[in-house]
């Protein structure tokens, strides 16, 4: 029932995207329109502007659910979401100084960003090794390491041409205001990909779940099991940021929500559903607060993530978990 629910309030969303906004298209004419009916002014909007949109808020809230969810459930702290650990900026660093000094772009983006992410990841694992991976420790690494990475990016805008800047900072913020469907194409081939194998990899995840000792006893190798699902997650938020730049908090929030209207169960779809959710309510919020203009969609995500963090934090201090 949940996941109908979420299933149905995405194609609820989904279509308000499409349909309404600052240029309404009645249901008859969309349906014109995507049978290949050519309506002057209005298949423009739909098929390269408004669909694409919509199709890729999907794709990227998919990603980062999954993503956040792996992460929250493997490390059991909610606050290890890679938005919050430092993955995200490990690609948008990447990204941004591919698109600074080399031009990148399309499939070259994406492979600059996953090889952030993955460096990234690496060095939140060396440096944390010493302590205890599931606590502060790591989020503690990851935060130091985004902050550094922050740094670099912003020295990186200062150095390049400021129109390069400018569409990179845009970027930076998590936008779908430059949608296109080759990005549309390019993600979900990868999805196409990284969804099974996170779902075949996520059938360890109750056994590691319970430690280290009882996954072994399940017959479940921890190191291979956490390494595969690492990979997985850490590949599908690069992706992600990718296709869209780091819409901020979509990791964070997609795996708690799933999890409350599951009653406590982890399930990898509806962390899916739930960051589509957030993603397209986001876009949607975001296009038409402003009227004449369409806000970076991580602004909105933003919004709705720092008063959830700080009531995380609020609440797991009071019940002395700290995180």
């Amino acid at each position: 029932m949940v996941l109908g629910g979420l299933a149905v309030a995405v194609v609820v969303l989904f279509a308000g995207n499409v349909l309404l906004g600052t240029y309404t298209v009645t249901i008859p004419d969309f349906v014109r329109i995507v049978s290949g009916e050519t309506i002057p002014g209005a298949s423009f909007i739909v098929l390269e502007n408004k669909l694409p949109r919509a199709v890729l808020a999907v794709l990227v809230g998919a990603a980062f659910g999954v993503a956040g969810a792996v992460f929250q459930t493997l490390l059991r702290n909610p606050l290890a979401s890679p938005d919050v650990i430092g993955i995200s900026m490990g690609a948008s660093a990447a990204a941004v100084v591919g698109i600074a000094f080399l031009g990148v772009s399309g499939l070259a983006l994406q492979g600059f960003s996953i090889a952030g992410s993955l460096l990234v990841a690496a060095a939140i694992a060396l440096l944390s090794r010493r302590g205890d991976v599931a606590g502060h420790r790591l989020v503690l690494v990851g935060i130091g390491l985004a902050a550094a990475l922050q740094a670099v990016t912003s020295w990186v805008l200062t150095r390049t041409d400021i129109h390069v800047a400018a569409e990179a900072l845009v970027w930076l913020n998590g936008s779908l205001n430059n949608a296109t469907w080759g990005r549309v194409r390019t993600l979900a081939l990868l999805l196409l990909v990284l969804l099974p194998a996170a779902a075949v990899a996520a059938r360890r995840l109750p056994a590691l779940e319970l430690g280290e000792e009882a996954a072994v006893g399940l017959g479940v190798h921890p190191l291979r099991g956490r390494l595969a699902l690492l990979l997985v997650a850490t590949t599908l938020a690069a992706a992600g940021t990718a296709a869209a730049g780091p819409v901020a908090f979509v990791a964070f929030l997609s795996g708690p929500i799933a999890r409350r209207l599951l009653r406590g169960r982890v399930s990898l779809p509806a962390a899916a559903l739930v960051g589509a959710v957030v993603v397209l309510a986001a876009e949607f919020a975001a296009v038409n607060a402003v009227p004449g203009s369409a806000l970076p969609v991580g602004v909105v995500t933003g919004l709705l993530g720092g008063p959830f963090l700080l009531w995380l934090l609020a609440t797991a201090n009071r019940v002395g978990r700290g995180g």
